[in-house]
C-alpha cells in the first residue's frame, strides 16, 4: 500500500486580512477557507498577499510572508534596513513598525500570554500595560537604536559574513548590521573574508572598551590573520569539545552595573543591550526591596550580576547563595564577588544543586531562567522555601506565564510586573515580576 505524497503549499499565495498579534515576531491571519497563517512583515489590521514560507495540506498552519502590503497599517514605516524584508535577515521581526507600535504589540503578546497560561488579567498582574523603552533607545524616525554589543555572524561558503534568514541556514551577507553597537561595528567584520570559518561573534562590552572576537572554524579550518579596524581579542572554539579558548589577548571583557565591574569570560552571557544589565538589576532590586541580614538565592547566576546587588544590600550579616551550571561563568562569579565573604557560588544544574544544599528557608529568591522557563520541578521546590518575595527574570513570556501559574498552584501570586523594550525592532522583550506569599485569612 502506497502513501499518498503530501502536498507542499510553499509559494502558494493568499489575499488575507492580517489579524493579532501572535508570540514569535508575527500575526495570525486566515484564509477565505479558514486555514491558519502565521504572517510576518505585517501588521494588524492590515490587508495584504501573504506567500507561504512553510507547510503542507495537512499541516495545522502555515508560516508566510506578507510579501504585497494592499492596505497599509498607519503604524507601518518603510524598513530602515536594507537587509530586513521577506526572504531576508531573520534577525530582525518589527523593522517595519514605528517603535511606539513595536512595544504596543509586545504588549499585547504579554497580555495574551498572561491570560491564556496563568489566567491573569493586567491588573491581575501588577501591570500597567506598558513595555518600556531602554533609556537613550528614543529617536528620530527612521533612526534605529545601535544596541546588539554581540553580534554572531554567519560565514558563507565563499567567507562572506552575515546573518541568517529567518528559520533558515542559510546566509544574507550584509555589509553593515544597523542594530550593532558602534563598537560591534567599529571592527569592520563585513569588510573583509573568513575563509574556513563557520562563524564569527563580535562582542563590544558596553562597560569597557573591550573588544573580542570568537573564531568557529569549519571542520579542518585553519584560523586567519585577524586583522580588524580596532584592537581585539581574538578566542576560537574546539571543535572536537566546543569549549572556548584564547587565541591571544584578554580571555574576558569587562562589564559595568550596580558601580561594580564585572569580568565576562570565554563568551559567557551578560545582557546584549548597553542599559540591560543596570535596567533590570534595579527593577529587580526595587522589587525585592532587600534588608540588612537576609538571605537570598540567585538562580541561573552568571556571572554574579543580581548577587552582587543582593550582597550590598544585604551586608555583611546577611548570606548569597548564587547557582551556575557554566563552569566559566562559575569562575568569574567567584571572581567578581570575592569582596563578599557572605557569597557561595555552586556549580551544576538548579534543580540538581539546590536540593543538595540542605537550605530549607530562604528570604529573597531572585531567578533568571534560560528561555524555557524554570519549570514546575522547580517552582514548587522553591515556593517551599517560603521567600517572602520572588524576582523572576524572564526573556520569554510565555514561559514566565506558565510559570507564573505554577507558583499560583503553590501559594504566590504577582505583585508588580514591568516589561522592557531591550531588543528593539526585534519580538523578544524583557520582564520582570515580583511575585509574594498569599496572604492567608485569619
Amino acid at each position: 500500500m502506497q502513501n499518498t505524497p503530501v502536498s507542499s503549499l510553499v509559494g502558494e499565495e493568499y489575499e488575507v486580512e492580517v489579524g493579532p498579534v501572535a508570540h514569535g515576531g508575527h500575526c495570525i491571519a486566515r484564509t477565505e477557507a479558514g486555514r491558519v497563517l502565521f504572517v510576518r512583515h505585517a501588521l494588524p489590521g492590515e490587508k495584504v498577499i501573504a506567500r507561504v514560507t512553510e507547510g503542507e495540506e495537512t499541516s495545522r498552519f502555515l508560516r508566510a510572508d506578507a510579501v504585497s502590503v494592499l492596505e497599509a497599517s498607519k503604524d507601518r514605516v518603510e524598513a530602515p534596513c536594507p537587509f530586513a524584508g521577506p526572504g531576508k535577515c531573520g534577525g530582525c521581526d518589527w523593522q517595519h513598525a514605528k517603535p511606539g507600535a513595536q512595544r504596543r504589540l509586545k504588549g499585547e503578546v504579554i497580555a495574551e500570554q498572561l491570560m491564556r497560561l496563568a489566567g491573569l488579567t493586567p491588573e491581575e498582574a501588577g501591570w500597567d500595560g506598558t513595555v518600556m523603552p531602554a533609556e537613550g533607545d528614543k529617536l528620530p524616525q527612521g533612526e534605529v537604536p545601535q544596541w546588539r554589543t554581540r553580534v554572531q555572524y554567519t560565514i558563507d561558503a565563499e567567507g562572506h559574513a552575515g546573518l541568517r534568514k529567518h528559520r533558515s541556514h542559510e546566509v544574507e551577507v550584509v555589509d553593515h548590521c544597523m542594530i550593532a553597537a558602534q563598537g560591534v561595528s567599529e571592527l569592520g567584520i563585513e569588510k573583509r573574508t573568513w575563509e574556513g570559518m563557520a562563524s564569527v561573534e563580535a562582542i563590544a562590552a558596553s562597560g569597557s572598551g573591550d573588544r573580542q572576537v570568537i573564531l568557529t572554524p569549519k571542520p579542518g579550518g585553519r584560523l586567519p590573520l585577524v586583522e580588524l579596524d580596532k584592537p581585539v581579542s581574538v578566542l576560537r572554539v574546539d571543535e572536537n569539545d566546543g569549549g572556548v579558548h584564547r587565541v591571544h589577548g584578554r580571555a574576558f571583557v569587562r562589564e559595568r552595573a550596580d558601580d561594580r565591574t564585572y569580568r565576562v569570560g570565554n563568551g559567557g552571557f551578560w545582557q546584549v543591550h548597553p542599559k540591560a544589565a543596570q535596567t533590570l538589576m534595579l527593577a529587580v532590586m526595587q522589587g525585592l526591596t532587600p534588608r540588612k541580614g537576609e538571605t537570598a538565592l540567585d538562580l541561573y547566576c552568571g556571572v554574579g550580576l543580581f548577587a552582587g546587588a543582593l550582597a550590598d544590600r544585604v551586608g555583611d550579616q546577611g548570606a548569597v547563595l548564587g547557582i551556575e551550571s557554566g563552569k566559566r561563568a562559575v569562575e568569574d562569579a567567584r571572581h567578581n564577588l570575592a569582596a563578599f565573604p557572605r557569597v557561595r557560588i555552586e556549580q551544576g544544574k538548579v534543580e540538581s544543586v539546590l536540593p543538595r544544599t540542605g537550605i530549607t528557608e530562604v528570604d529573597l529568591i531572585v531567578l533568571d531562567p534560560p528561555r524555557a522557563g524554570a519549570g514546575k520541578q522547580t517552582v514548587n521546590h522553591l515556593a517551599a522555601l517560603g521567600a517572602r518575595r520572588i524576582a523572576y527574570v524572564a526573556c520569554d513570556p510565555a514561559a514566565l506565564a506558565r510559570d507564573i501559574a505554577y507558583f499560583a498552584d503553590r501559594g504566590y501570586k504577582v505583585r508588580t510586573l514591568r516589561a522592557f523594550d531591550l531588543f528593539p525592532m526585534t519580538h523578544h522583550v524583557e520582564c520582570v515580576a515580583i511575585l509574594e506569599p498569599v496572604k492567608k485569612d485569619a
